[in-house]
This record gives structure tokens, C-alpha cells and sequence, in this order.
């Protein structure tokens, strides 16, 4: 026992909890009395109080354990009230099948979906199981729709991305008024089979036969050097439509040579224009590795970036890449496999777009091309473009922003009087429900068009698809 003159200590603990605030550890608290002191009650410990470390640590690990599942609880039910708040359900309309509703962002298409004629023999029926075996034109009526109430009979069209020419046979058959058509497409093996589609439908459309065809195999952004070729007289006041849909058909994806797909064993190439130089096993064999990080962050916008571009770079010393398999099998290894993570497939599809766009450089080309195209339309012209990732599509929204020169010129919109809501009258087109005024033009689609639920079912590549489109101002000059 201590003496009466020493000066006595006493310890206790006084235990905090472990998920307080201040994540404090147990505390240590001392008291101190002395006989100099003689009216100082002296702070006894209640030992009562006192636990055990484990009991501590169990009873920290329940209320972790009821802290997640509360969280849990929170998220899942914020979740559900964000998505009845994004959900607007619109007033059935009695307009022949052309009514819509909003989801979120965007505009789902209620139009009755129906496969074009030329395409029926692709359809393989095996109940609700059926689908489409080949490349059907993606959203083909509500693009015929789109250019179906022109503000004049539609004498010009551009089809800026031919393909298997799906969208421009239809746009002929079904505008006999139609002058001239002029196709693009840097693929030659589908500019080839556009033209024989295109050949064989202005053989079986006696008004079509007088129709000035033009197909050339160019990139989409020499839009205005093609049109330089036309006759002044054809093109007075511009084109009267154009269309762009940024999709890959079925024959480049299924193309192992091509090498645009994990699913087929080929070499990485990639190159929509087979005369372009750089391939994709150029980027991952040679190209510095914070650029191929950089590629993966934002163009595939794929959250473990970081880690195959460390695998890649490595994979380097090894001989590198070389196949669509190799680079395949080295994303399968580098995915992880955690609770909640997606498969290494979705990982690869996000690798695969980002090496494609930066081997093409879609996304600059991309927003060159929009603004070109719509100095080549003529006054009340419209641009109708497909976009099918949101990399392409934020590109298309704020680049139409900027062209019909909404608010301060950067896709700032002035609410006082840029909107204008569909007004309900008889006549009017019933796929706009919003649109967007600038000084240029109109912005017809504030919200983007996505596929009716059948033709997803059928097709299931469309299923990302969304239809933007602008109009050019009545009293616009051509550029």
C-alpha cells in the first residue's frame, strides 16, 4: 500500500465506442489525490462497469453489422424513391401507335415495330425467344418518321454512314420526291454491298428511276468536299436531310479479321479504313503507358484501368499483345472477381470500344462532322444522329447545344426561352415532346429517342441506341 504522503494513482477505463465519431481508442483516464488535499474526494472506479475485450469487440462487430444493413436499407430505399420520381408516365394517345413515355432522360418509342421486307428471311422465330440474325436498320421508323413531315418535300438526303445501306434503301422507297442521294461509308466491303442494295431497290421503283444516286467510299467528315462535287443547281439551298448512325454493322463485328470483337479470334486491328496506319496492337505494344491508361480511363471509362495498364505494359516484355484472345485472356486475369463487380466481359467490351475510338478517332471526328454537317444543310434542314455509348452521345448533346447557339454558346441553357413544350395540336409531329430554340435552330429531341420494347427484344445490339435531332432555323444561311 502506498503512504499517506505519496501521492496515490488510480486507473480505470473509461471505453469509448469503436464506431464513435472520433474513433477513439479506450481512453485512459488518471486521477490524482494527496493528504495535501484533505477535502478531495477521492474518484473511486466502478467496476461494474468493466467488460471484457472480447465482449467489447463482439458488440462492436453487431452494431457494424445493423450499421451496414442499416445503410443497406438506405441506399435500396433511396434508390426506389429515385426511380418513381424519374419515372413520368405519359397519357396514352390515340394516335396510331406513335405515342411515347418518358424514362428518365430519355423517350422510349411505343411505335409498332416491323422488320423491313428485305430483312424477314434474317429473322430466326423460336417463340419469345426469336430474334434478329443479321444487321437490321436500328430505330428505321422512327428515322422514317423523323424525316417524314419535312417542312418541304425532301429533294436531298446524305446518308453519312451507308453500311449495308438498311436506313437509305427505306429513305428512297419511301420519298419518291427524293433528287439526290449521296452515301458515305470508309468500309469498302460494305460501300460494295450498299451499292447493290441501293441498285436493286431503284430497279424495282420506277419514281426512284430518275434519282441522282451518289455513293463515295470517304469518311463522314469529308461531308463537305463530297457535296463540292454536286451540281450547284441540285444543292441551291443545301441538303434537306442527313443522317448519321454511329453504330458497327454485324459484318464488321462478326469479321474476326477486322478484329473489332473479343468473341473472335483475330488480330488487333480495328481500323474502320483499312488504308489508316495505326492498329490497336500498335497502342498496346508501343504506345507510352499513361497514354494506354489514359485510353482505358476515358474512352472506356472502365474503373480498373489502372491495373491492365500495368498488365499490358508488362505483358510488353513478354512479346506482347497480339490477338483479340490474348488480349482477351489478359482482362479475364486482371478483372477482379469480387461481390458486385461485373464479369470480365463487360471489362473487355469497355477495353475493345476504347482501343476502336482512339484507332479511329471518332470522337473528334465525331464532333467535327456534326458541325460541318449542319452547315450543309439547307434553311429548316434536319441532322438525325444514332449514338450508341454515352461518350458519343454527350457529344451529340452539348455539340447540337453549341450549334443552334443555345445561352452563352457552351451548352448553357436559358430556361426562360429555350424550352418550348410540345403544344397538342392536330397535325403536329407526336414525336416531339420537347425541343430546344436557339438562334440557329431547334434542338427537336431535349430528351434522345431510344428503341420500342419489341424491336429490343429482337435486337438486342439496339438496345443502347438513342436518336438525337436538330433543325436547322428557317432563315439560316448554308455555310
Amino acid at each position: 500500500m502506498a503512504s499517506a504522503t505519496a501521492t496515490r494513482v488510480f486507473l480505470f477505463s473509461s471505453v469509448l465506442p469503436l464506431n464513435s465519431p472520433s474513433k477513439a481508442i479506450p481512453a485512459l483516464k488518471f486521477f490524482f489525490s494527496s493528504n495535501k488535499n484533505p477535502n478531495f474526494n477521492l474518484i473511486k472506479p466502478n467496476t461494474s462497469s468493466f467488460r471484457p475485450y472480447s465482449s467489447i469487440r463482439n458488440s462492436t462487430l453487431i452494431t457494424n453489422a445493423v450499421s451496414d444493413k442499416s445503410k443497406s436499407k438506405k441506399k435500396e430505399n433511396k434508390n426506389t424513391q429515385k426511380k418513381k420520381s424519374a419515372v413520368v408516365s405519359s397519357p396514352s394517345s390515340t394516335d396510331g401507335g406513335g405515342s411515347e413515355e418518358k424514362l428518365k432522360r430519355r423517350t422510349r418509342s411505343k411505335r409498332v415495330f416491323e422488320i423491313p421486307e428485305d430483312f424477314h428471311h434474317q429473322l430466326i422465330i423460336h417463340g419469345e425467344n426469336s430474334k434478329i440474325n443479321s444487321h437490321i436498320p436500328v430505330m428505321l421508323g422512327e428515322v422514317l418518321e423523323v424525316f417524314a413531315k419535312h417542312p418541304w418535300p425532301l429533294r436531298s438526303f446524305v446518308d453519312c454512314t451507308l453500311g449495308a445501306a438498311g436506313h437509305a434503301s427505306a429513305m428512297i422507297s419511301a420519298h419518291p420526291e427524293l433528287e439526290l442521294f449521296v452515301g458515305l461509308d470508309v468500309d469498302p466491303k460494305a460501300h460494295e454491298k450498299a451499292k447493290l442494295h441501293i441498285n436493286d431497290v431503284l430497279n424495282l421503283n420506277e419514281q426512284a428511276s430518275a434519282l441522282k444516286v451518289m455513293t463515295r467510299l470517304k469518311n463522314f467528315k469529308d461531308i463537305k468536299s463530297v457535296l463540292s462535287e454536286v451540281d450547284e443547281k441540285i444543292l441551291t439551298h443545301g441538303v434537306d436531310g442527313i443522317l448519321m448512325d454511329l453504330g458497327m454493322s454485324s459484318m464488321q463485328v462478326n469479321n474476326a479479321e477486322r478484329g473489332f470483337s473479343v468473341l473472335h479470334d483475330g488480330p488487333l486491328d480495328m481500323r474502320m479504313d483499312p488504308q489508316a496506319t495505326l492498329r490497336a496492337e500498335d497502342i498496346l505494344n508501343s504506345w507510352p503507358e499513361a497514354e494506354v491508361g489514359r485510353i482505358l480511363r476515358d474512352y472506356g471509362e472502365e474503373s480498373n484501368w489502372f491495373s491492365l495498364q500495368n498488365k499490358i505494359v508488362k505483358a510488353r516484355s513478354y512479346g506482347g499483345l497480339h490477338s483479340t484472345s490474348e488480349l482477351g485472356n489478359l482482362i479475364r486475369g486482371s478483372t477482379p472477381q469480387s461481390a458486385g463487380r461485373q464479369g470480365w466481359m463487360k471489362t473487355a467490351t469497355r477495353v475493345f470500344q476504347a482501343l476502336r475510338i482512339a484507332v479511329n478517332d471518332e470522337l473528334k471526328i465525331l464532333e467535327d462532322t456534326l458541325h460541318a454537317s449542319f452547315d450543309c444543310l439547307s434553311p429548316g434542314g434536319r441532322l438525325a444522329v444514332i449514338s450508341f455509348h454515352s461518350l458519343e452521345d454527350r457529344i451529340v448533346k452539348k455539340t447540337f447545344l453549341d450549334i443552334i447557339e443555345v445561352g452563352d454558346g457552351n451548352g448553357v441553357i436559358k430556361e426562360d426561352r429555350a424550352i418550348a413544350k410540345r403544344e397538342e395540336q392536330e397535325g403536329k409531329e407526336t414525336w416531339i415532346k420537347q425541343k430546344i430554340i436557339g438562334r440557329k435552330g431547334i434542338n427537336l429531341t431535349k430528351r434522345p429517342i431510344t428503341p420500342c420494347e419489341e424491336e429490343e427484344r429482337l435486337n438486342r445490339r439496339c438496345r443502347s441506341a438513342k436518336l438525337r435531332v436538330i433543325q436547322k432555323g428557317m432563315h439560316t444561311q448554308i455555310s
